[in-house]
């Protein structure tokens, strides 16, 4: 995989076939793989949250989630051939996992979706060995579920909790979980437990998974979007046309 900077963030330009791959050699090896994916709300709050951007920093794969941040690289004169996207790695990982017997773990969400999103994943890969779950409301005791998680032999762990707050929570316990790769999934329990619809391919493909989001919840996120979105564009502008 290649590595590129793109606005003071470190990412890597693979596709999602490689990525697979890549990370089940690691696992096979008994490598530590610490994973994250990035979009535009991520790099956007990565200027002015530096735990932040040290934890995304730390991981050893950074993938591109967001079409805005291909679409944007782009622009920057970066090859970006395709995204990265969690939600469908997350998937990709799970059908690897149930062909190689590799057991995972669900960390985040609340209790029903998390039971939900496990429920469902097992009906959807048979062969999958789910070595846990646990909801993302343990603040007051993070380190009984740390335990939790190094105890049920888990060799992939899933945590499902917003950003900045999982990323941290990786890069603070990692040498304590006992797996072999931890990647941040956000809202992807959302998604597979059916809480949340995805976009349609063609909003995904188009960078417009944001506008949809919009439609679906305009109280809570026209504001964010709005914010994050204009910023966006404007640390594009300036790193094209005013930055040497």
């Amino acid at each position: 995989m290649k590595r590129i900077e793109f606005l003071k963030s470190p990412m890597d330009i693979a596709s999602m076939s490689g990525t697979v791959k890549f990370i089940e050699t690691k696992i096979v090896n008994g490598e530590f793989l610490q994973h994250v994916v990035v979009n535009v709300a991520k790099i956007v709050n990565m200027q002015k949250d530096p735990v932040l951007a040290a934890s995304v920093k730390a991981c050893d794969v950074i993938n591109i989630d967001g079409m805005g941040v291909v679409f944007g690289a782009r622009f920057l004169g970066h090859d970006v051939p395709e995204r990265v996207s969690g939600v469908d790695l997350f998937h990709e990982l799970l059908k690897m996992s149930a062909r190689c017997n590799f057991p995972v773990f669900l960390l985040g969400a609340t209790d029903e979706v998390v039971t939900k999103t496990s429920d469902n994943v097992k009906a959807l890969y048979p062969n999958l060995t789910i070595a846990g779950f646990n909801d993302g409301y343990f603040w007051e005791n993070e380190e009984a579920v740390v335990n939790k998680i190094r105890a049920s032999g888990a060799k992939l762990l899933f945590v499902a909790i917003t950003s900045p707050k999982k990323e941290n929570f990786i890069n603070k316990w990692q040498d304590k979980l006992g797996v072999d790769f931890v990647m941040g999934v956000g809202g992807t329990f959302d998604v597979v437990a059916g809480k949340v619809k995805r976009a349609p391919l063609w909003m995904q493909k188009s960078g417009l998974e944001w506008l949809y989001r919009v439609i679906q919840e305009p109280r809570r996120m026209w504001k964010r979007y709005l914010i994050t979105n204009s910023t966006f564009a404007f640390l594009l502008f300036k790193e094209k046309f005013f930055t040497k």
